[in-house]
């Protein structure tokens, strides 16, 4: 380590398995000026920490900052931030940033994945090739069928935007439905089950809250038509996830596609991996090599902002 005190901190815990030197390259791309490194030891993270005037990673223990003597914004990896200790960030007078809106391109991706293989049945398809089997089987069209999509942050945003070229009817559910929305109906959650009972096609895009926590639930399937599907990309706890179990068992729905459950990873011997119209991907849909490209240019894009008006505040994504 120098002796002179970096601009930036680079800590070592990645997203998605990848390495954080790609990261750290692409701040340096758009911040030359700026004095970043990154820690590739427990020690050599306390160090900068103590030092630098800005920190990005994952989180940071508490202890570590009272060390952590010239730290203005921590500029948090991941979307969510409620793994943070946040009253330690506060008390500390940290701003705090996150990487809310990195995954809505792929996670809408995804999901544009699930409700087209749904409805084409691609997975049956991929069953009877691996049999061999030259059989026809009967599908469905997207076109024509009605999207509910439960979250309009950009996760949602970002399913909506994408559904735009398939033909489809879209309902928002939002905490705020006064705040609208870029679907074609939004209504507020005290509406959720008028907009269910229209569905076709759920989509679960909210953050785990006391509200959202099991929302979806036995009633709320029993007002699902029998052939609608649900697909998570959400957290688990969005689902009861006995209530869904029994909704596929009773054929309540037509089928899930969960990138998320509860608990998670999912049991070995857990019934959802049983069922032929659930599908399961293992919280992947975040992954996408775009990641830290998109993360540093919300970090270039706020440290710009604090060069302008000299003030910690008013940053995009700030939480704190």
């Amino acid at each position: 380590m120098t002796d002179s005190t970096p601009d930036i901190a680079v800590l070592r815990r990645g997203v998605h398995g990848m390495p954080m030197a790609e990261y750290e390259a692409a701040l340096r791309e758009r911040l030359p000026e700026y004095d970043i490194r990154r820690a590739e030891t427990p020690e050599e993270e306390r160090e900068l920490l103590a030092s630098a005037t800005v920190a990005t990673g994952s989180t940071v223990e508490p202890s570590v900052l009272d060390r952590a003597g010239n730290l203005r914004l921590f500029a948090c990896s991941y979307a969510g931030y409620g793994h943070l200790p946040t009253e330690a960030f506060e008390d500390h007078g940290v701003s705090v940033t996150t990487a809310s809106g990195v995954h809505a391109p792929n996670i809408a991706e995804h999901v544009l994945g699930f409700l087209l293989t749904f409805c084409r049945r691609h997975h049956e398809g991929w069953r009877r090739q691996q049999r061999r089997e030259w059989r026809a089987y009967p599908t469905h069209e997207l076109a024509g069928s009605t999207v509910t999509v439960v979250g309009l942050g950009a996760l949602g945003g970002g399913v909506v935007e994408r559904l735009a070229g398939f033909d489809v009817d879209t309902i928002g559910i939002r905490h705020s439905p006064e705040k609208g929305g870029p679907t074609d109906e939004v209504l507020g959650t005290d509406d959720l089950h008028d907009a269910l009972a229209r569905t076709d096609h759920l989509v679960l895009a909210v953050p785990l809250t006391d509200e959202t926590e099991g929302m979806i639930g036995a009633a709320e399937f029993d007002t699902l038509p029998p052939d609608a599907f649900v697909v998570n990309v959400a957290r688990g706890p969005v689902i009861d996830t006995d209530a869904l179990v029994s909704a596929v068992r009773s054929n309540s729905i037509g089928g899930a596609g969960l990138d998320v459950t509860d608990p998670e990873p999912l049991p070995e011997d857990h019934p959802l991996w049983g069922f032929e119209n659930v599908l399961i991907t293992p919280h992947n849909a975040g992954h996408t090599p775009e990641y830290y490209e998109r993360l540093a240019d919300i970090v270039a894009e706020n440290l710009r902002r604090v060069e302008e008006t000299g003030e910690y505040e008013g940053l995009r994504n700030q939480v704190l």
